[in-house]
C-alpha cells in the first residue's frame, strides 16, 4: 500500500460484520501522522490545481495582448490617435477630479449629515466618472506604447 492509498483511506473503520473482533485501535500520534499526510495530499493538490489556473490566466492574457498587439500592427494610425485621445482624455479627467474634490470639500458636511445630498452628488458625478474612465481605459489600452515624444520625432 503507498502513502498516497493509505492518506486517502477513511480514518475508522466500521465493521458490520457478525465476528466480535476488536477493531484495530490507533495511537494518538499514528493518528496524527495519517492527518498530516492526508493534509500534505491535499495541499500537494491544491498547489497543482492553483498552477493550473495560472498557467490558463496567463495563456488567456497572452493571447489577448497578442490580439491587441495585431490589431494596433492593423491600425497604426488609429492607434496613434487613440493615444493622442486618451492623453487629451486624461487632461480632462484630472480637470474632472479637481472639480469633484473642491465640491465635496465645499459640501462635505452635508454630504456626510443628509442622505440627500448625497445621492445627488453621487447622481451628478458618478456616472461621469464611470463613462469617462470607461471611454479613457479603452482608448489606452488601442493606443500604442509610444509616448508622445518619440512619436511627434517620427513624424
Amino acid at each position: 500500500m503507498s502513502v498516497e492509498d493509505n492518506a486517502m483511506s477513511p480514518m475508522f473503520r466500521i465493521d458490520v460484520s457478525a465476528k466480535n473482533e476488536p477493531a484495530p485501535t490507533m495511537s494518538s500520534e499514528e493518528m496524527t501522522v495519517q492527518l498530516l499526510r492526508q493534509l500534505v495530499v491535499s495541499q500537494q493538490k491544491q498547489t497543482k490545481l492553483l498552477g493550473e489556473l495560472v498557467q490558463q490566466n496567463a495563456a488567456m492574457h497572452k493571447q489577448r495582448a497578442g490580439e491587441l498587439q495585431q490589431w494596433k500592427d492593423a491600425n497604426p494610425e488609429l492607434s496613434r490617435s487613440c493615444r493622442r485621445a486618451a492623453e487629451t482624455l486624461s487632461e480632462v479627467q484630472t480637470e474632472f477630479l479637481q472639480s469633484v474634490t473642491e465640491e465635496i470639500e465645499d459640501s462635505g458636511e452635508h454630504l456626510v449629515e443628509g442622505e440627500y445630498m448625497l445621492n445627488e452628488f453621487i447622481d451628478r458625478f458618478g456616472p461621469r466618472m464611470a463613462h469617462l474612465n470607461g471611454i479613457l481605459q479603452v482608448l489606452a489600452q488601442l493606443g500604442t506604447g509610444e509616448p508622445m515624444a518619440e512619436q511627434q520625432s517620427q513624424q
